[in-house]
């Protein structure tokens, strides 16, 4: 197995998930993907970071409920593997976090191609 460095040079690109998996950031396996590591992660996660009312943050999870509730409600007929795939449409920022898009566009593309390896593995895991 070959090791993967950070472009930095920094070894460690992983990280420990609740789950015990080791989810590498630049090479994301989809056998390290777990949907519980997924769930626990996204109701962690605050949208807009936080930067909502209220007396409780909206979690990237209320997010996909509420994009996959919408979805059903527009089209009642719509498929399971299109409705898995709004619930996931957000899944890398179970460990990546919910950036906002201003500051995705400071860092450029090194966010968005993680942020794309994390999604395609996770589309691989669940098809």
């Amino acid at each position: 197995m070959t090791t993967k460095t950070a472009p930095n040079g920094q070894d460690r690109v992983w990280q420990r998930m609740l789950s015990g998996r080791r989810l590498n950031l630049i090479d994301p396996s989809p056998l390290d993907v777990e949907i519980t590591d997924i769930a626990h992660g996204l109701a962690r996660v605050a949208r807009w970071n936080g930067q909502t009312s209220g007396a409780h943050i909206f979690s990237v999870a209320q997010h996909t409920l509420l994009v996959e509730t919408v979805m059903r409600a527009r089209k009642p007929n719509i498929n399971a593997r299109l409705r898995l795939a709004a619930l996931l449409h957000d899944a890398p920022e179970y460990v990546i976090g919910d950036m906002i898009s201003p500051f995705k566009a400071v860092l450029g593309g090194s966010y968005k191609s993680v942020e794309k390896r994390l999604l395609g593995a996770i589309h691989i895991r669940f098809g």
